[in-house]
């Protein structure tokens, strides 16, 4: 069996962020969602688990970031193409999302660029082709 992640992102209007994160492809699991969580699935091991704060402070005591000032990871997702990498910045962008707030990587072999949530947690996108990875 494939490892899953569930990265858990506190959040303070649970409605807008599950919107967003529906409008940049992930579905919510409704089986593990309530008005304190949203499960949003992008892949078979892949999840994001939003949390209200109060839902949040039930795992811990540490305070919450404001990840619009200050940011303790930076999460990242595979793509398929270039294409994709443009694709979901603009669709994250139209959601409500900042795009860009990481430069933009472009090495020809590999593309990315990255979108900060309404919450400010930052996503980036990025495409590889394995097959012309500079040796050496």
């Amino acid at each position: 069996m494939s490892k899953q992640i569930f990265v858990n992102l506190p959040v303070t209007d649970l409605k807008r962020s599950k919107a967003f994160y529906e409008a940049v492809g992930a579905a919510n699991n409704p089986a593990f969602s309530d008005d304190t969580a949203a499960c949003m699935v992008f892949s078979d091991t892949i999840y994001a688990m939003l949390l209200t704060h109060d839902k949040w402070r039930q795992f811990t005591s540490k305070p919450i970031v404001d990840a619009h000032a200050d940011a303790q990871v930076l999460l990242c997702l595979s793509a398929g193409s270039r294409d994709e990498v443009i694709r979901l910045v603009e669709q994250a962008t139209g959601a409500g999302g900042k795009p860009d707030p990481t430069p933009v990587q472009d090495y020809g072999f590999m593309y990315g660029r990255s979108f900060e949530d309404p919450d400010g947690h930052i996503w980036e996108v990025m495409w590889m082709d394995p097959s012309a990875i500079p040796h050496g």
